[in-house]
């Protein structure tokens, strides 16, 4: 899981794209704590129903096997990124979320032409950022302190 790589470059002048992955719901939480251990923030989690089969091998879930014709219970996970962060999002979401078993998921990766955050209309990368985000993680000094709590519901507060 640690080599996977996605091809940007049929997009090679977009700046964010938008990582959706198809993932079994019992492993959110799995994706999610990863996810913040390694300082992506943002995202949304909707559950959806879907179908698939690999190899004419059916599905198992919840102790029930599924055929082509019966829906699946899944959860699907949108993290909108920039272009640097979208191999870490994937490996990420692929590591937390694999089982070894048919019907782990699957990871697709959009180009997204802007980001606009409605509260303050920011656009492009300084709407796309979260405070404590990774980008707040690589530029942090051991020496500087964490932020009270006080000081993380302002930051909380402003995005």
């Amino acid at each position: 899981m640690g080599s996977i790589t996605c091809d940007l470059s049929a997009f090679p002048t977009v700046q964010f794209f938008r990582v959706e992955a198809i993932v079994r719901p019992w492993r959110l939480p799995y994706v999610i704590n990863a996810l913040g251990d390694a300082g992506i923030r943002g995202m949304t989690a909707t559950p959806v129903r879907g179908v698939g089969m690999q190899g004419g091998r059916k599905e198992r879930y919840g102790g029930s096997e599924f055929s082509l014709t019966d829906l699946v219970d899944k959860t699907k996970v949108e993290i909108v990124v920039v272009r640097d962060q979208v191999d870490l999002v994937a490996r990420t979401v692929a590591t937390s979320s694999h089982t070894g078993e048919i019907g782990d998921g699957k990871i697709f990766v959009h180009p997204v032409a802007d980001v606009v955050r409605i509260r303050t209309a920011e656009v492009g990368g300084v709407a796309e950022r979260m405070a404590g985000g990774l980008e707040d993680m690589l530029n942090s000094t051991p020496t500087s302190a964490a932020p009270s709590a006080a000081g993380t519901m302002d930051q909380a507060a402003r995005n």
